[in-house]
């Protein structure tokens, strides 16, 4: 996949490296399953044996687990052997703890010891590794984290079965000929890619939301809508509210299990409305719960993605192909790279990608650079003379001045660099002429619709060039740039005067009679 095919996320802040690796030491399954790993070797030596007895799965035996959970102090936890297993076998999967397996005994045949061990645990060699770098212990916390993400997104056993009735006999041992593995409704990629979707979109929200960067968490209504609800649907129909009470659901037990590793913060789905949610007619309950009351919000879930795992998911995403960049990651780009990438950030995050790209340059050299790649009469243009002049104005001082003064008397960058001067007081401008005001306007207007579309603030912006101007139309549709056809055509689909608009969509027409 060459790097234009690749899909692009927007940047994302992240704490360095020592702080996430200790987030990752800290997640209560990870911090488990390393205590579990220690504990097993000491609790083997204090037993006089080469390792903790095992079953066959590499599960802890009935004693031994009980020991487990009250060396961790869950013993007073309703869900304390729960958790333990799921550390343990975090334990075992990542290499915290290694199996060994045991010779069996002879006996009769298919005779067997009920507990008996089937080998030894003892500490893994990735142990070593918790105390090694943050990066050696970010990379065994992303083991971990694939590896509950899998379990997760795999149903449970009851799940599958669904409403099959299997044979199962005296010993409470199902009879697999009586299951029908053809009906069972589970598709492993599908139901990854859900997880991952739901994952995808949490970071994107992180990226991009003000409120959510910050830690604001996301309804778990408005997460599951923006996974099935298509964009353009005004309002969801009965089948799709359907489809967004299950998504719910099922991202209600995904996360419960997620937060343990660090990943998420998340506040459950209140149990209450369970059982509005489920309802045969879900409409009522899914439709307030997409845009609930600000005092009921908290009841129907909330999640956001810890600094950890927006860490978590980038590396996921970069695994797969996808470009997850930092901001900071331009600061030694080239000047066209960084006008090419603002336009689509967020303010916030396009101002700090800007100002550690500006760090690393004098004023004046990075002025000249701008300028530079600001040339051009390629569709992308207007955009980035827009982020050449939004960058512009964030050089301090008027260390940048010699550079403005260059191109002054050109045609595509004139205007620009008039305006940085008159923002600085700089004395000695000459005004620009009639042609320069109206070639940077169709520029300003044609960037604006690439960057924003026809939203209100360009309306506004149309509407009083044109009061401003006596004979605007008759100016405009002369001026020699790429984009003037374009740029009189949207102003004849937003100026809110039906003659005005007229007048504009047959200026459109000479301009185009012009090329």
């Amino acid at each position: 996949m060459s790097g234009e095919d690749r899909p692009t996320m927007p940047p994302v802040r992240l704490p360095s490296e020592a702080e996430l690796a200790r987030d990752a030491l800290a997640a209560p399954l990870y911090s488990r399953a390393v205590r579990l790993a220690r504990w097993a070797g000491a609790a083997a030596e204090e037993a006089g044996e080469e390792g903790v007895p095992v079953g066959v799965g590499g599960e802890l035996l009935a004693d031994r687990l009980k020991e487990a959970v009250d060396h961790l102090g869950l013993a007073g936890e309703e869900d304390g052997d729960t958790y333990t297993s799921e550390a343990w076998n975090l334990a075992v999967d990542t290499g915290l703890v290694d199996i060994d397996e045991l010779e069996q005994d002879g006996g009769a045949a298919g005779e067997e010891k009920e507990d008996a061990p089937s080998g030894l645990a003892t500490p893994g060699d990735e142990l070593s590794r918790v105390s090694g770098s943050p990066e050696d212990v970010l990379a065994l916390w992303q083991e971990g984290l694939d590896s509950v993400l899998a379990d997760a997104s795999t149903p449970s056993f009851e799940d599958l079965l669904g409403g099959m009735n299997p044979v199962v006999d005296a010993d409470g041992n199902i009879d697999p000929d009586s299951i029908d593995l053809d009906a069972m409704d589970w598709n492993p990629e599908e139901e990854a890619d859900f997880l991952d979707s739901a994952l995808g979109n949490l970071y994107v929200l992180t990226a991009t939301d003000v409120a959510v960067a910050a830690g604001s968490m996301v309804p778990l209504p408005v997460l599951a809508a923006s996974m099935i609800v298509p964009d353009d649907m005004d309002e969801p129909t009965n089948e799709i509210l359907e489809e967004v009470s299950a998504a719910m659901m099922k991202l209600d037990d995904q996360f419960r299990i997620l937060e343990l590793t660090g990943l998420v913060e998340y506040r459950p789905v209140d149990e209450a409305l369970t059982a509005e949610i489920d309802m045969d007619d879900p409409e009522a309950a899914v439709a307030e719960a997409i845009g609930p009351d600000e005092e009921d919000v908290d009841r129907y879930g909330l999640v956001r993605l810890t600094p950890l795992g927006l860490h978590g998911v980038r590396v996921r995403m970069r695994d797969a192909g996808i470009e997850a960049p930092l901001v900071g990651d331009l600061a030694e780009a080239s000047a066209a790279t960084l006008l090419g990438a603002i336009p689509a950030y967020p303010e916030e995050t396009a101002r700090a990608e800007i100002e550690a790209w500006l760090a690393a340059r004098t004023a004046v050299t990075a002025a000249r650079e701008l300028l530079a790649a600001a040339r051009g009469d390629d569709a992308d243009a207007p955009a980035r003379r827009l982020a050449c002049q939004q960058t512009l104005s964030l050089t301090p001082g008027t260390e940048a001045e010699p550079a403005l003064r260059e191109v002054l008397d050109d045609r595509e960058l004139g205007g620009l660099a008039r305006v940085w001067l008159a923002e600085r007081g700089a004395g000695d401008v000459p005004p620009p002429d009639e042609d320069m005001i109206f070639w940077l306007t169709v520029d300003t207007i044609a960037a604006q619709l690439q960057t924003v579309g026809e939203a209100e603030e360009l309306k506004g912006l149309v509407q009083g060039l044109v009061d401003q101007h006596t004979g605007f139309f008759d100016k405009v549709w002369r001026v020699a740039h790429p984009a003037t056809g374009d740029v009189l055509e949207a102003m004849g689909r937003i100026h809110p005067d039906k003659a005005t608009a007229k007048e504009a969509r047959k200026a459109a027409f000479k301009a185009r009679s012009l090329g």
